[in-house]
């Protein structure tokens, strides 16, 4: 199976990132790709709220959201938009994943769960909570063959919700991320390869990559992890780009055969706080 990980630096405005997105997307259908993913952020990433927050519509709405359901739809292919900010019914704002059908329709939608909420040592800070209203189901869905759990970023730090991804029958993780490039310098592959170890699952990170618009830097270096923890594609570089990837369903099965950690877990007391 030919998926297609799709590399951005997204604009500061959804029509530019439209523009932006859509020519890789048909690059990569061109080259054979059934199933492709982009990064969180796909729509706009601006943070400044003050500029942010009037700029996002509902999904139904958002001309990134409307323009990549068309492209799938012409295309024929499996469509992961990675995240879409977009603005829920309540007016609250969201994090958004999307998996759209070679139909163009939304088949399956999953609000980031985690927000990130961090003061950087070099002088960044973050607060996703002050903007974005985090999900509170863990969702998996199937792309054809394929079986999704789908999360966003910095979900990729909490484990239990891979677990139970992979126990909902989970087979590939979808890992859509604007990583900063400190974190990304020092936890990206690891934490990547580490996830599907433990789960016996591919992941599959699309990334932001590069200094933006609006100030900030991201890592980039999106890749695919084989089930048995090696990376079987990467990007060296936070330049936009496609990277492909040969998946072999059969092996979430074969690493989950050898190393049957998901059955083996048993149920314990938790220790006393220290």
């Amino acid at each position: 199976m030919k998926v297609a990980l799709i590399q951005t630096r997204t604009p500061a405005t959804p029509q530019a990132a439209l523009a932006h997105v859509l020519p890789l997307v048909r690059e990569a259908a061109a080259d054979g790709a059934w199933f492709i993913a982009t990064p969180e952020g796909t729509n706009v990433l601006q943070k400044d709220r003050g500029l942010l927050l009037p700029m996002l519509t509902s999904q139904d709405e958002d001309v990134v959201v409307t323009g990549l359901r068309a492209a799938a739809r012409e295309l024929g292919v499996w469509l992961l938009i990675g995240s879409a900010l977009v603005k829920r019914e309540d007016g609250k704002a969201a994090n958004r994943s999307l998996l759209i059908s070679p139909e163009g329709a939304i088949t399956a939608s999953y609000d980031k769960l985690h927000m990130f909420d961090v003061d950087l040592p070099t002088g960044e800070t973050a607060r996703e909570s002050a903007t974005y209203e985090p999900g509170a189901h863990a969702v998996t869905a199937r792309a054809g063959e394929l079986k999704l759990g789908m999360t966003v970023c910095y979900d990729l730090r909490f484990p239990a919700l891979y677990r139970a991804l992979a126990l909902a029958g989970a087979e590939a993780m979808t890992i859509p991320a604007a990583f900063t490039r400190p974190t990304g310098e020092a936890h990206w592959e690891v934490l990547m390869r580490a996830r599907a170890i433990e789960t016996g699952a591919f992941v599959l990170a699309p990334a932001q990559g590069g200094r933006h618009e609006d100030g900030r830097g991201t890592w980039g270096h999106s890749l695919a992890v084989a089930p048995w923890g090696e990376v079987i594609a990467r990007l060296d570089h936070d330049e936009p780009g496609v990277l492909f990837a040969d998946l072999d369903l059969a092996a979430a099965a074969k690493a989950r055969a050898a190393i049957p950690n998901l059955v083996n877990a048993r149920p314990f007391a938790a220790p006393q706080a220290l």
